[in-house]
């Protein structure tokens, strides 16, 4: 039974839309309004701040899931109790490849579930992979824009700060594994299992062997590389948005 008002989110039916991104900074969901009409913040609770706008007509949310799978389990769940039907992560991670630079971004082909959340859910056999349309959406708008964009596999994981952090960054990009973040696996998992559509678009703020302290605190202090990676993977994602919203689809003006 679906709840009036959702317990974290707090909100209800009556403001959902089909579409909705996910960044984890709540301070990001302020800097995604400059790109919407008419936004405003429809709610607040802990780390989940919703704002609602229009990007070309297409009406769009934006939440932030906080740090972590288990946070973002939560947002997922209770976008997708009010009717939101796609999902876009907005986020950052770091790295594991060379040849990929800070401000780059990474379009997430699949991810490693290195992470608890999603275990909480299905057996680890169950594949976190994104819907093919919103990946494709996602490409083809990084593509339009000129970005320098990578597609593949990403690692979702829990901690910064385990004892073993480089044997295991050194171990998966051993396996080809493009770059870190903390919620895409859990995304795609939750989100496949509920009928939601997802993708998830990364903005690159930690190069390959570089330190997470120095990566992460340059994008706090808003770096101008990290914030113009930060700008471009939301123009990605709403440009990806306005292309799966055909005409006359729900979600539109």
């Amino acid at each position: 039974m679906t709840l009036q008002i959702q317990p974290h989110l707090r909100l209800g039916e009556k403001e959902k839309a089909d579409y909705a991104l996910l960044p984890g900074d709540p301070g990001r969901v302020g800097r995604v309004k400059d790109f919407l009409d008419h936004a405003r913040e429809i709610a607040c609770c802990r780390e989940y701040r919703t704002l609602c706008g229009y990007y070309k007509g297409v009406r769009v949310l934006v939440t932030s899931t906080g740090i972590g799978g288990a946070s973002t389990a939560i947002a997922v769940e209770e976008l997708g109790r009010i009717g939101v039907r796609h999902l876009i992560r907005t986020g950052s991670c770091g790295a594991l490849q060379k040849g990929i630079k800070t401000g780059e971004l990474i379009i997430a082909a699949a991810a490693v579930r290195d992470e608890g959340a999603s275990a909480a859910y299905v057996k680890q056999s169950y594949p976190a992979v994104p819907d093919a349309r919103v990946f494709g959406a996602l490409k083809k708008a990084a593509g339009r824009l000129n970005r320098k964009h990578h597609c593949g596999i990403v690692r979702s994981h829990d901690s910064f700060y385990t004892d073993e952090e480089k044997e295991l960054s050194d171990y998966w990009a051993g396996k080809g594994i493009l770059g870190s973040d903390m919620e895409t696996a859990t995304l795609f998992v939750v989100g496949g299992l509920r009928k939601i559509k997802t993708g998830s678009i990364l903005n690159v703020v930690v190069g390959p062997g570089e330190g997470t302290e120095a990566g992460v605190g340059d994008y706090a202090s808003e770096s101008d590389r990290l914030m113009e990676g930060e700008r471009a993977g939301i123009r990605a994602a709403l440009e990806a948005i306005v292309e799966l919203s055909t005409s006359g689809a729900p979600g539109q003006l």
